[in-house]
Formats: structure tokens, C-alpha cells, sequence
């Protein structure tokens, strides 16, 4: 990912895909399947943006955004998506949970 660490999004409402993860130890491939889906997901009709951090113990939280409960089904759905989700439980995750959440107020605060 490139450019603000913040997702650009519009008015609510919207969705909200919350993935918190705790990894496995060495990347065995991780970094360049996270940027790939990364990128696929950005492509994906409905997708407003992605934010995501890690800590050094591992855990990590992914919040991605999305304009419909549609949106989010097509990218659950995305065969590539299903390869990289198969692929995180074999290898990359010890532990995952995913909420999925509706957006009703968002607010924005930026130091003068």
C-alpha cells in the first residue's frame, strides 16, 4: 500500500470489514499474496479503501471498506481471494477473527 495510511471514505452509510489476525512465525510468502490482494481488492466493484496495521507480537487488524453487503459477498466469492484465505489458514495465520460492521458516523480530525 502507498500513499496516507488512511482509507478515503465517503459519507456514510458504507461497510466495514474488520480482520484481525494473529500471524505465524516468517512470511513463507505472505507479503507479496498481501500486496497482490491489496491490489485485486482495489479493483473490486464497491471496495472505498483499506487500513491496516501490525504489531511487532504479530497481531495484526485489517479494516476494509465497502459500499454494500453485495460488494463484500463478491469479494468473499473472488476465486484468487478464496486461494489466499485457503491459503492463509495452511500457512499464515495461527489465529483470525472477521467482523463485519455498518458504518452509521464517521468523523474526521486533522491538526491545524
Amino acid at each position: 500500500m502507498s500513499g496516507s495510511p488512511f482509507a478515503n471514505t465517503p459519507e456514510p452509510p458504507y461497510y466495514a470489514v474488520i480482520f484481525t489476525t494473529r500471524r505465524t512465525e516468517g512470511d513463507t510468502g505472505y507479503a507479496v499474496m498481501a500486496e497482490a490482494m491489496d491490489r485485486l481488492a482495489a479493483t473490486m466493484t464497491g471496495y472505498l479503501g483499506v487500513e491496516s496495521a501490525r504489531g511487532t507480537d504479530g497481531v495484526g487488524i485489517t479494516v476494509s471498506y465497502w459500499e454494500s453487503e453485495a460488494a463484500i459477498d463478491n469479494w468473499k466469492r473472488n476465486a484468487e481471494h478464496v486461494l489466499a484465505r485457503d491459503m492463509g489458514r495452511a500457512d499464515w495465520y495461527a489465529h483470525y477473527e472477521l467482523r463485519v460492521a455498518r458504518v452509521e458516523r464517521a468523523y474526521r480530525w486533522t491538526k491545524p
